[in-house]
Parts: structure tokens; sequence; C-alpha cells
């Protein structure tokens, strides 16, 4: 008997005890009471157990799901045994569903599905059912629980939870390897019947792939399924419940199989030969061409290393892999010449560099070609026989003298004629020429080491057909030495003897200097022009020499200074030699040969002070003469006659408003003794209670002629102080006393009348009497004021 059979049957086996009635029956107690005692049973603890017995029996009820009918689906009955029939009883229903879904007689007992009940919504209902004495309304049973469980029935086909799957698999995948696994839900019972057994079948996709009817697992049916014949697959599985039989419920889904690559091709080039061009004026490192390799493979299977494995031009040529292209890049390892080898053959190999050992079967994963490649003429420049030149020559060469040869040829198989020349940058001062023909370098001015001693030339090659192709070379001329130049003192030598010397006392050590450089070094020799009876000179052969005292007894007031002409000549040849002449000062020295005071009674300045200490004591002094000279300048000018000499000497001045004025020491506001000398403002001075902007040079403002009237004269001098922007502020008066140089009649004395000539002319008196009058009143004199 089959677990659906069994569940078929268990109803039945249910109603049987109750005469196959779908009810539940409430049993009466011998005892009024609800609950009876039974039989006694002993424990093991020696207590008496008491089993209750309930006054109902209760059991659960089954109801079909997706109940077609047109009347209420019947479930099932409640009774009770203090049911009499006479209606005094009232069965309650409540619970899940209890009124709306589940109804019962009140009377009867019987239960009905309002509805039809689906069992993947819910799978049981559990109510509580009661019986009450209508009138009383008291319970005559306790409150029972009972549940209503929905048989399933098979209305639910399989579903997959992806409408499209995706996978894939190696491709020469072996048969049997698994893709994916897929798998369909049921919602019916998989516990009631075969409403939920599911059954895998493939609709779509044989025979390359097959699935598990249990599992659901996809697995390759086909050996060696290759992804460059076909990569992309689609394959149909069909879920069916009902263990696959007639009349059951199925779904489908589709499942997109895609091969992956494994490396199981090898690179293969499309051609056997392969032919390139290059100039040879390419440089290094230039890429002339590329090869490449195909391979049937993806991604990293598919990548390709190339390299040069044979040829005649391995040391010529390099080749480099370009990745994301996955080419071959041929470039030049070395410079090349046409007229040396115009062909050259590579054997070039392209292997892949991630190879599957499970395809060595397969054979090599690798491929080779010929690459040739042709080397093509250009017009090249002048090659230089050397990459520099040195020439060394001596100074004392003459003028147009060839100092050495530079040679260059034209490359080309077609040799074009040369032409030299000189690049004038680098021989600014045109000392020196080439020949345009042979490349003949010589001298167009005298050379000098002394003067420079290294020249670097640059020579440009150039062909004469095409004078754009042209090469430049290096030339390095370096000076000889000649000796050409005579020694001399090394520096300027001060140089005295003290009056208390004794003879053989060193005066002075002497050095010289030579311009020229001979390979053996320098050697000097010093002696005097003449045998002199003061002093003489002894070598130290040390390129220095001594000068002594050959007497005592020098006196600075007989011969202040000595002249002692030394003779140095050097070792070389020619021999060279000049006369240096020393200038011996004669001075008094103190016990210790120091020297105090010279012929000239210098200032004995401290040894060792500086020049600029020097210069900063000169400037002191010269700023303290300056103080006193500006010192004794305000003193003087302090101490100036004042205007007014006695009190009645009073005059009315114009009191100038807005100007506080200076105070006692503003002497230079104005000077009002200008007026009786006009002479004073000969040197002309700045107010000090104004900052000028401009120092104006002092003009010396000629004095009024004899014969010039005065009030003109004071005019001028006004209207020079309102253009001068040194002169007191502009409100105020400048007041002038003006006495006049002298008079044209020399005096005004009757005394005097007498001694001069008879036709002596007083009419000046009658003319400028009364003007004179006139102005004293204007400036405030008054009789008194007899000076003015």
């Amino acid at each position: 008997m089959t677990i659906y059979q069994l569940l078929v049957l268990f109803p039945l086996w249910i109603c049987l005890p109750h005469f196959c009635s779908p009810e539940i029956m409430f049993r009466r107690t011998p005892t009024p009471q609800k609950r009876i005692l039974g039989a006694r049973v002993p424990r093991s603890d020696g207590k008496i157990l008491h089993r209750q017995k309930r006054g109902w029996m209760w059991n659960q009820f089954f109801l079909l799901e997706e109940y077609t009918g047109s009347d209420y689906q019947y479930v099932g009955k409640l009774h009770s045994d203090q049911d009499k029939g006479d209606g005094s009883l009232k069965y309650i229903l409540s619970g899940d569903g209890a009124g709306t879904l589940f109804i019962i007689d009140e009377k009867t007992g019987d239960i009905h599905a309002t509805r039809r009940i689906d069992r993947e919504e819910k799978a049981f209902y559990t109510l509580r059912a009661q019986a009450i004495n209508r009138r009383t309304l008291r319970p005559v049973e306790p409150e029972s629980e009972f549940v209503i469980k929905i048989h399933d029935i098979n209305d639910n086909e399989p579903t997959f939870p992806e409408e499209i799957y995706t996978a894939s698999v190696p491709e020469m995948s072996v048969v049997g390897t698994s893709v994916v696994q897929v798998t369909a839900t049921d919602a019916d019972d998989p516990s009631y019947g075969n409403s939920a057994r599911v059954i895998y079948s493939i609709l779509q996709g044989q025979p390359y792939f097959s699935v598990e009817p249990e599992t659901g697992i996809i697995r390759t049916a086909l050996p060696n399924m290759n992804r460059e014949n076909r990569e992309q697959y689609q394959v149909v599985i069909q879920a069916k419940d009902m263990g696959g039989q007639m009349g059951g419920l199925s779904g489908t889904t589709t499942v997109n199989i895609t091969l992956t690559d494994v490396n199981d091709n090898p690179p293969r080039f499309a051609q056997n030969t392969i032919h390139l061009r290059v100039l040879e004026s390419s440089p290094i490192g230039t890429a002339i061409g590329s090869v490449k390799a195909t391979d049937a493979d993806t991604g990293k299977n598919a990548e390709v290393e190339y390299r040069i494995i044979d040829g005649d031009g391995t040391d010529m040529f390099d080749i480099i892999t370009e990745k994301d292209t996955q080419e071959g890049i041929i470039t030049v390892k070395k410079p090349l010449d046409y007229e040396s080898r115009r062909l050259y053959t590579l054997k070039v190999e392209a292997e892949n560099t991630h190879v599957d050992p499970r395809f060595y079967y397969l054979g090599p994963f690798k491929d080779t070609t010929i690459v040739k490649i042709s080397v093509e003429d250009v017009d090249e420049p002048p090659i230089f026989s050397r990459s520099s030149y040195l020439f060394e020559v001596h100074e004392d060469i003459e003028v147009g003298t060839i100092i050495g040869t530079v040679m260059a040829r034209d490359p080309d198989s077609t040799s074009s004629p040369i032409r030299f020349s000189l690049d004038r940058h680098t021989d600014l001062d045109r000392i020196f020429n080439i020949h345009s023909g042979n490349g003949s370098l010589y001298t167009s001015k005298p050379l000098d080491r002394e003067l420079s001693q290294w020249h670097n030339l640059t020579v440009i090659a150039a062909e004469i057909n095409n004078p754009k192709e042209m090469t430049r070379v290096a030339v390095f001329v370096r000076i000889l030495d000649v000796n050409d130049n005579a020694p001399q003192f090394a520096v300027f030598y001060d140089t005295f003897v003290c009056e208390n010397a004794r003879p053989g006392q060193l005066i002075q050590t002497i050095s010289a200097v030579d311009k020229d450089d001979p390979l053996g070094g320098q050697k000097f020799f010093f002696s005097l022009a003449a045998v002199n009876p003061n002093f003489t000179v002894q070598d130290n052969e040390d390129n220095t020499a001594r000068i002594l005292t050959r007497k005592n007894g020098f006196n600075r007031h007989e011969i202040s200074t000595y002249l002692l002409p030394v003779v140095i000549s050097d070792n070389d040849y020619p021999i060279q030699s000049s006369t240096g002449t020393l200038s011996i000062r004669v001075c008094t020295c103190d016990s210790q040969g120091n020297m105090q005071s010279c012929s000239a009674e210098a200032l004995l300045l401290p040894a060792g002070l500086s020049t600029g200490a020097l210069i900063a004591i000169l400037l002191c002094i010269i700023i303290l003469l300056v103080i006193v000279v500006l010192f004794a300048a305000l003193k003087r000018q302090r101490k100036k006659e004042p205007l007014i000499l006695s009190k009645e000497d009073i005059r009315d001045n114009i009191v100038s408003y807005n100007d506080e004025g200076g105070g006692e020491e503003d002497t230079q506001a104005f000077d009002i003794g200008t007026l009786r000398n006009p002479a004073a403002i000969e040197e002309k001075k700045l107010r000090r209670d104004i900052i000028p902007e401009t120092l104006f040079i002092p003009r010396r403002t000629p004095t009024a002629p004899d014969n010039t009237d005065v009030r003109d004269f004071i005019n001028e001098r006004l209207k020079e102080h309102d253009l001068d922007p040194t002169a007191p502020p502009y409100d105020s008066l400048a007041t002038y006393a003006y006495e006049g140089n002298d008079s044209i009649a020399e005096s005004l004395s009757s005394l005097e009348s007498g001694t001069t000539d008879g036709d002596q002319n007083y009419d000046y008196l009658r003319e400028w009497g009364p003007r004179f009058n006139k102005l004293a009143e204007m400036y405030g004199g008054g009789e008194s004021d007899k000076d003015s």
C-alpha cells in the first residue's frame, strides 16, 4: 500500500469508530459532573493518579481544497451526549474563520465552508466548539478545540526562480562535466500524494547537454566541444510534477550556456615571408615595421611573445612585443649603412605565453616567419676621419703656418666633393683660417700663449652639390709655450733701511714671476746691474733673493732714498731678463729695527692698518672740521651788529600776523642790516624756520646805481623775495635800510665844498632830499634817523 493510498483512506479510518459519520460525539459521564474519576493508576512513588474523562470527544476534520460545488461544502458535525434532540442545546463555533469561512448550525451542530479554500494560502484551521443551554446560557460541556485540515489537490505547476539562467563551461570539456543546476519549486503539499514531486527533462539543447531528472543538474553530453566552432548554446529545461506522469503540471526555464576559452590553438602567421624597408639614416630605436601572428583563442590564451631566433641581422635589429595590439615591432639596433649592406634576413618566432599542459598533444604552440629588411640609400652628410682633432703649435710660429689638416669624405656611393669652413662663432678674433678644399688649418694672426692657451674651434664639412648636408667636428688647438717673456718682481716692494743699520743686515727678500711656463719649471737668477757700495743682492737659489746692506751710517738728512737696479733672468732658451729697481728709503728705527719715521717725516701709522681704516679716519677728521667751521659761522652770525644801536633808533615796523616766528634765535627770517649795506646779501642764507624743497644757489643782486631811484630799488627787492621760495612767509614784510654806496659829490660838507671845483652841481639835494625824507617816514624813521 502506497503513502498516497494511506492518505486517501485515513479519513475513512477516522470515521469508522463513529459509524462513518463526520461528527464529534459528546458522551455524558455517569455522574452529573462534567468530569468523573476513572481507574486509579499507581505511580512509582506510591501516589495514586486519577484519569479524568471529558464529557465529549473530538477529532480533526478533513476538507478538500478548491471545492467547485454550488452549495456550501459540508465539513462535519458537532454533537453532545446531552443533546436530547429537543433543541435545548446551542452549539457555538469560534476560532480561525468561524462565522465567515466556517458556519455552524447551532441546533444540529453541522459545520459548512462558505467558499472555496486554497490549501496554499492556509493548510489547516484551528477552531473551538462549545455546547450551552439555550435557556440558561450555561455551558453544558467545556469548550474544546479541533482542527480542520485542508486536503491538497494538484493545482500548482512547478516554477523556476529565474526565467533565464546564464552559465558557462570550458570548451573541450569531457562528457558529463557539470554546467549548472536548476531547481523548480511546487506549491502543492509534498506530504500528500505526488502533487509536489518534480521531474526534470531537457526540451532543447540536445545532443550537446543533458539534465539529471531528479536533481536538475545540467551536464555536457558531447566530447571536445570547440569554442572556435560554436560559443553560445540555449538549453530549455522542463520541470513536471506528479512524478512526471501524465496529467501532471509543468514549468520551463531557459539556460544560456557559453563555452569559455582554453588555450587549444597555437599562434599562426598569415605569411611565410614578410618584406620591410628602412632608410640607412634611421637612428637607433627607430621602428621600421611590425609582424603579427593571429591566435583563435582569446584573452590571455591569445597572448604572444615575439623573438628573433635566427638570421644575419640579429645584431642589427631588435623586436619588441606590443601587449595592446599583440604585434611584434621591429626596431633598429645599430646604425645602418647602405654602402656596407643592403639586405638583412630575420627569422621571427611567435609563441604563446600561457600554455595549458592538457593540450600539449595538439602540438607546439608557436609559429615562425621570415622577415627580409631592405636598406635604402639616402644622401648622407660627410664623415670626418676622427670624432675630434687635437693640434699643438708653438706660439712663435709665423702667420700663415699650417697647424693641421682635417679630413672628411662623402659616404654615399656617388661621392660628392666637400668644402670645409670654420664656424666663426668659435673664432671671433679670426686667429685661424681653413683651406676650403683640403681642410688645412692655418694661422691668420700671431699666437700668444699668455693670452689664450687653448682654442676650441668647430670645422664644418658640407657637400658642394648639397650644402644642406653638413657635419661639424671639434678641433682643439693647444698653444705651446716659448720663452718670450722676461721675469719681473712678484710684487711692488716698499723697502727701507734704518739709519743705524749694520753691514750685512737683511732689509728685503724679493721674488719674481714669469708669464712663461717652461717644461722644467721656472728658475730665476738675481744680480745687481752694477756694483753698489751701499747694498748687495744674494741669490737664495730658490727663485728668491735677499737684499743686504754693505755699510753702516745711513743718514736720511743727507740721502733720503736709494735706487737699487736688480737684474732678473730666467733659465730657458732664449734667456730673457729684465731690470727691476728697488726704491729704498732711509728711516729712523728703534733698537729692535722697527721703523719710526722716514725722510718725509710722515706720520707713522700702526702696522697692519687697512685702507678702509685709513679712509674712516680721514672721514672723521673731515666731519670734525666741517662741524668746527659751521659752529664758528653760527657764532659769528649771532654776534652780528644789531639794527637798532640805541634806544632812540626806534622805527615803526609793520607787524605780520599769522607768523609767529622762530623766537630770538630766528636770525635768518630777514636781515634788516641788509638795508644798511646791500652788499650783505651776497652771502644769502636759507631760512631755518622752513625747509626748502630745492636748494637755490645764492645769487648776488647788484646794488642800485647812484642814479637809481630808491623806490624802484626797493620794489625790485620785494619782487625778488616774492619769487624766492626761501624768502620769509608771504604775509611778512621785509624791512630794508639802504645807506648807499657813496655820493657823487663825495661829501656834503661845506669844508669840502671849498676845495672842489666851482662847477659842482648840488641840484641832486633838491631832487633826492624829499624822497629820502618820504622814505624815512614810510619806514618809521623820524628826524633822529639821520643815517637812513
